[in-house]
Order: structure tokens, then C-alpha cells, then sequence
């Protein structure tokens, strides 16, 4: 069982008193969850908490809501079916470009067709894209969402998690507390008006989930250290106009000493990014649009025409991943508990994951169907955190090898690259890894493609977050006692195949359950 972490108070700016509204419902809670972070891997968690039926309260701590200076812009297959469970796939899918092959080192091209997946392919759409599903669906579901709202500090004890949060005034689509005016003056001592003021307020949960990010305000208030180390530095970046429009939807070239990526926003614009062993500057060093210009030319023998730079920044790449994903009464996911190079693209996509393996287990423990609370929520930590560390060792793997220097570095790639382009296993097992698909939690616990069922898709059936039960037509099997499957909320459907005989239990992620 995880240990509870003490009381940590957080030094913050000056702010009027802090205060604290009694539970609407008299229950001394003022919300079941606590979700810390809107980006996906906190909007997907929030939504499917509301879906089920608990009270979630989802602060954010940038007062414009959704940003588009994205991160990221890969879904992989996995994620759409996470999605497709949640009925936003297709709607996704038309905002952004299908890769049907994933190039490796330049040299070779893996064949993406061979999933056995609705979603055969990487979705190229910006974070943003992503994040404005997920947020509609959560809003529609009831989440509170709360922009413009920081973490101050946190105390839990055996029952709850009691919040320390700061309201600053927003300017985006969600709701923030109002900016105060100081009691004793009409302004500050340091001459800010009143409304600079944040108000500070105490909320007090049943759980707590930072999905804050890289710089977690969760992660530092329970004292979890974030090990690790920067990989990359000096990586440019710039969103920018083309003249001349990259042959391929993702562009990518390396010559081991540089390298350059060009992605699309769909609208016109692109995101351009860049590294050159030999010019290596702090991240404050600014960025001139010549040196992605020259680092394109040495890449793809072309800028593009790159002009019109709306963004330009700096920024360095680290591997870094929480010891613990849960301390008591909470928890860590997304960028909060791990982070690694962009190589693959599996950040917003491993943060994904967490949030829908999470999602589940509390809210069968906050609906009282867990036999056994603390074991189920524990298993979050023994199935997420080896992924985790999976996903950082193949996508370090993938950079290293990508900027191979020396004469062993570049003979292991050689190797690498032979394998995947001659060994059927090696380039399945790549596909599986990076795409998710092949991503499983043990014997018993492996991903269900989708199935055509009697009663629909399988992952339909999923979108209202229940356990499916398929077995043979007229039979009725019973999940055991330990798995957390109320009979009203398990949904039971039929091969579509009358000569299948077997039964098969799937988890509300998409994951097998032991029937026996």
C-alpha cells in the first residue's frame, strides 16, 4: 500500500486570505477528484471520471485555455482507439494527415498496414487538436473546469486530499475564480492593483491527480524526486510559413552531426525543429530563423522557403521519471511522472494511456466496487510505471542512434537498421512498441482489438466505461469476485462468430481481465 506523504506548504507571492466553501452536497468533500493540468493526459482522466458519474474539478494554471504553440503532433494507434472509446476518433482523424509508414534513421521505411488496428497509421494533428475534443467531451460530461487556477501546496490524510489553490483572472473559455482586492488598502504594498491580487482557497478531495506536466506543482508538494538527465540541448524550434510545400506530411533527416524535422498545423503553417551537434547554446540564447533555415538546407537540401516565423524558441530535452506514480491519496501522470526525447513521438500518447488506465480503477473505488480499494489503485503503479520506463529507453534508443557520432555509434546503427529492414519480428515488435499495440501488462492482461460483436464494435460498447463481457449466446458467465465489475455496470454482448466458444472479459481500457 502507498505511504501517505506529510503536509508541504509551497512558498508563493503574496495573496488575499485564503478560504474555504463548504461541500454543496454536505458530504465535507467539495469534489470527488482533484485534476491538476488541462493538457490531454488531464482532460481525457477528467472526462472519463464525469462520464461515470463522480463530481471532478480540473484546475489549470495558464489563464488562456488551450494553446496553440503545441507540443505535439503524433497519435499513434493506440491513443485512436482510446479515443475511438470515447467516440472522438474520427472526429480527430479529419483534422489532421494519415502516415502510413514510419521512416527509421532515413534508411528504412517501417509498413504501418500491418496493425491489426481500425487505425493502421500515425494521425499527424497538432496537441491542440486533441485537446479541444477532449476538453468539449469533459465539459459535456460536467467537469468544472477551472482556468487561470495554480496548485499552492496540498495536506491529504487516510480520507482526503485538501488543495491549496490560487484563481488568478482568465481570459479563456474556462471558469476562474475572481482576483480580489486587499482589505486593509486599495493597492498592494509592492503598487500592483488589487486585481493582481490571486484569491487562494482551499478544496478538499477524495483524490488528487497531477497531470501538470514537466515542472509539476504536484510532484514537488509530495516531495517525489524526478531523476534523470538532459539528452538533447540547444534544440530550436520556430512555427513558420513555406513557400514550397515538403513532399512528405512529416519530414525527417539526420546526417549524425544535425538533424531537422518539419510537421504541418494543417492550416498553413509549420512547426520546424532543428539541432546541430556543433552549436550548442543555453535555451535563453534567441533564436534566428537563418539557423533553421541552414539547418533545413544541410537536412533536406532546402529550406522550404521558410519565412513569416510566429514563434521562434529554445529549449533542451530531458529523460527523466518518477520513482512512484502514487503517494497516498495521489497521483502522478503524463509529463508529472515521466518525460523523454521527442524521438517517436509517444509523450501526449504514453500520457494518454495513463489517464485511461487511472480512470477506470477510481472510479470503480469511489463508486464502492472495489473489493479491495488500495490493491486496485495500486496496480496503477505496477502497470504504468514499466511502460514508462519502456517508453524512455526505446525513444532514447531512437535519438541516440538518430545522432550517431562515432564509429561504433554509427555501426550499431547500421545493425539496427538492417535488422528492421530484413527481420520481419524486429520490425513488428518496433511497430507495436512505438504505435502502443504491443503494449501489454502481463499474461492476463493484454489489448483487445476492436471486435465486431452482435451488438456493435467493441469499443463502443466501451464508451460508457464499463466492462465488457463476451461470451457465446446463452451463456452467462460470472467476472470472480475480485474483479470490480458491478452487475449494473458490466454490459454483456455476443460473439458475432457462433462457432467462437470461449469467453472473454475486457477491462473499460481495452484490456483483457481474467475470467477465472
Amino acid at each position: 500500500m502507498s505511504t501517505t506523504s506529510p503536509t508541504v506548504t509551497t512558498q508563493a507571492p503574496r495573496t488575499a486570505q485564503a478560504t474555504h466553501a463548504p461541500a454543496a452536497d454536505g458530504s465535507g468533500f467539495d469534489t470527488d477528484v482533484l485534476v491538476v493540468g488541462a493538457g490531454p493526459t488531464g482532460l481525457l482522466l477528467a472526462g472519463d471520471l464525469a462520464v461515470s458519474g463522480l463530481r471532478v474539478t480540473l484546475v489549470e494554471r495558464r489563464t488562456t485555455g488551450i494553446s496553440n504553440m503545441t507540443r505535439a503532433f503524433a497519435v499513434h494507434a493506440r491513443s485512436l482507439e482510446q479515443l475511438d472509446a470515447r467516440g472522438l476518433a474520427d472526429r480527430l482523424v479529419a483534422t489532421g494527415s494519415r502516415l502510413d509508414r514510419m521512416e527509421m534513421f532515413g534508411k528504412v521505411s517501417l509498413d504501418l498496414s500491418q496493425l491489426r488496428s481500425r487505425f493502421p497509421f500515425v494521425l499527424v494533428t497538432p496537441q491542440y487538436e486533441v485537446e479541444r475534443a477532449l476538453e468539449e467531451r469533459a465539459r459535456s460530461a460536467g467537469v468544472d473546469i477551472r482556468i487561470g487556477t495554480e496548485l499552492r501546496g496540498l495536506r491529504q490524510d487516510a480520507d482526503s486530499v485538501t488543495a491549496e489553490l490560487a484563481a488568478h483572472a482568465s481570459t479563456g473559455t474556462g471558469t476562474a475564480a475572481p482576483a480580489v482586492e486587499d482589505s486593509t488598502e486599495n493597492s498592494t504594498e509592492d503598487g500592483t492593483e488589487p486585481s493582481a491580487i490571486p484569491r487562494t482557497h482551499t478544496l478538499r478531495a477524495r483524490y488528487l491527480v497531477g497531470t501538470d506536466g514537466v515542472h509539476s506543482a504536484v510532484r514537488r508538494a509530495i516531495d517525489m524526486p524526478f531523476p534523470g538527465t538532459s539528452v538533447l540541448r540547444s534544440l530550436a524550434l520556430a512555427d513558420v510559413r513555406l513557400a514550397d510545400t515538403p513532399p512528405q506530411t512529416l519530414r525527417l533527416a539526420t546526417d549524425g552531426d544535425a538533424f531537422a524535422v518539419v510537421m504541418p498545423f494543417g492550416d498553413g503553417w509549420y512547426r520546424v525543429m532543428g539541432w546541430d551537434r556543433a552549436h550548442q547554446v543555453p535555451d535563453s540564447e534567441p533564436v534566428e530563423l537563418d539557423e533553421l533555415r541552414t539547418l533545413a538546407r544541410r537536412a533536406f537540401g532546402t529550406d522550404y522557403g521558410m519565412h513569416d516565423a510566429r514563434w521562434l524558441s529554445r529549449f533542451h530535452s530531458d529523460e527523466r521519471q518518477a520513482p512512484s506514480y502514487r503517494v497516498g491519496r495521489v497521483f502522478l501522470a503524463g509529463d508529472a511522472a515521466h518525460v523523454h526525447t521527442p524521438a517517436g513521438g509517444q509523450g501526449m500518447n504514453t500520457g494518454l494511456q495513463d489517464a485511461a488506465n487511472l480512470s477506470w480503477k477510481l472510479a470503480a473505488v469511489l463508486h464502492g466496487e472495489a473489493p479491495d480499494p488500495d490493491a486496485l489503485l495500486d496496480t496503477y503503479q505496477a502497470e504504468r510505471h514499466p511502460v514508462g520506463t519502456q517508453v524512455l529507453r526505446s525513444s532514447g534508443a531512437l535519438i541516440r542512434l538518430a545522432i550517431a557520432h562515432t564509429p561504433l555509434q554509427r555501426a550499431t546503427r547500421a545493425l539496427t537498421t538492417h535488422a528492421l529492414g530484413s527481420l520481419r519480428p524486429v520490425a513488428t515488435r518496433t511497430i507495436g512498441q512505438v504505435s502502443g499495440i504491443g503494449i501489454g501488462y502481463d499474461r492476463d492482461t493484454r489489448r483487445v482489438p476492436d471486435l465486431k460483436l452482435r451488438e456493435g464494435r467493441l469499443y463502443e460498447l466501451l464508451r460508457d466505461g464499463r466492462f465488457v463481457l463476451v461470451a457465446p449466446e446463452g451463456t452467462a458467465p460470472t467476472p470472480p469476485p475480485s474483479i470490480p465489475a458491478a452487475p449494473g455496470r458490466l454490459i454483456r454482448a455476443t460473439w458475432s462468430n457462433p462457432a467462437r466458444r470461449d469467453a472473454l472479459l475486457v477491462r473499460p481500457d481495452g484490456y483483457t481481465a481474467p475470467l477465472h
